[in-house]
């Protein structure tokens, strides 16, 4: 089975694709494939005009190769020789003294090709690869469709995987949160929030260390111009309390990844909780959010179950 298969696919018949297209596809900076065509001939066959750019199947065929053998070990300038020669050993694994082959890709499915590109500079731990696939996909479709249909299946690809192979994918799953959570923090609002808006207090439940989620939904509302205080992992119980008390949110969304940290007694406390004069006192609205609140919403409580429908009920309130 031809291992780019899903690229040629996807390469046009009429010219091939451009650098930044091929680069969402492989994962690679499209810094990285300009650097390899000038410095070691591994670029396209044909240019438009002489000048730009345009990848071939064949192109692509060899860039795949040049990233593999490049993640398994060997320095650019071997590889570029290796696949110049016609005699690509990839799976041939690290010869002694290099480094261990990268573990294999990571299913994805029927994804944007972008998730597809973040999946395999995951894979390579290839950091700039996505700091830049991350940027490009935010300013192209914004955050709520890059979250839902970009890094969220990234995401849960690795996530699988290390399940199922022990040890072997942890490093990947940690390198693409750390680079998911930065890309997420870089998000700004344009424009200060309105006057008398309420504000979102977003928490995990104590215990519960998972925290992409709430961060994906605190980068929205900040980019929305809504005022939001993100406390993440693993909040004791007393100091959320404490922190509502203080704060006096409009909303408190609760995030539980597992049905262990769903706790519904602290929904009810945080539902008890009451501020202002006598006359007018007021209490927050109460969200859970995640799978671990799956068929067990408490009473009185909001479920949210998506980014787009967590953003849609904390602006109208």
């Amino acid at each position: 089975m031809d291992p780019t298969g899903d690229l040629l696919l996807e390469a046009p018949a009429d010219g091939g694709l451009t650098t930044g297209a091929v680069a969402r596809l492989l994962g690679v900076a499209p810094t990285t494939l300009r650097s390899w065509d000038r410095r070691y001939g591994i670029g396209p066959a044909a240019r438009e005009d002489g000048r730009h750019r345009r990848w071939s199947g064949a192109d692509i065929a060899a860039l795949r190769n040049m990233c593999a053998l490049t993640s398994a070990g060997l320095p650019p300038a071997e590889a570029a020789r290796t696949v110049l020669a016609g005699t690509s050993d990839a799976a041939a694994g690290p010869r002694p003294g290099q480094v261990s082959r990268a573990p294999g890709p990571l299913p994805v499915g029927r994804a944007r090709q972008e998730c597809r590109g973040l999946a395999r500079a995951a894979v390579r731990l290839d950091a700039p690869a996505m700091d830049e696939l991350l940027t490009a996909v935010l300013d192209r479709y914004g955050l709520p469709v890059a979250w839902d249909e970009v890094m969220m299946p990234a995401l849960h690809a690795v996530g699988r995987k290390w399940e199922a192979a022990g040890e072997r994918y942890i490093e990947v799953e940690h390198l693409l949160s750390w680079h998911v959570s930065g890309a997420l923090r870089g998000v700004v609002a344009d424009r200060p929030p309105a006057p008398g808006a309420g504000l979102a207090l977003l928490a995990c439940a104590p215990g519960e260390t998972h925290t992409l989620a709430l961060e994906a939904l605190a980068a929205t509302l900040v980019q929305q111009a809504l005022p939001v205080r993100m406390f993440g992992a693993a909040v004791p119980a007393g100091a959320l309390e404490d922190a509502v008390r203080r704060t006096g949110p409009a909303a408190v969304v609760l995030w539980a990844q597992s049905r262990g940290t769903a706790s519904r007694s602290l929904v009810d406390r945080l539902d008890a909780i009451e501020w202002g004069v006598r006359g007018a006192r007021r209490r927050p609205v109460v969200c859970v959010a995640g799978p671990g609140w799956a068929g067990r919403q408490p009473p009185g409580a909001r479920h949210l179950t998506g980014l787009a429908h967590a953003v849609d009920t904390l602006a109208t309130l």
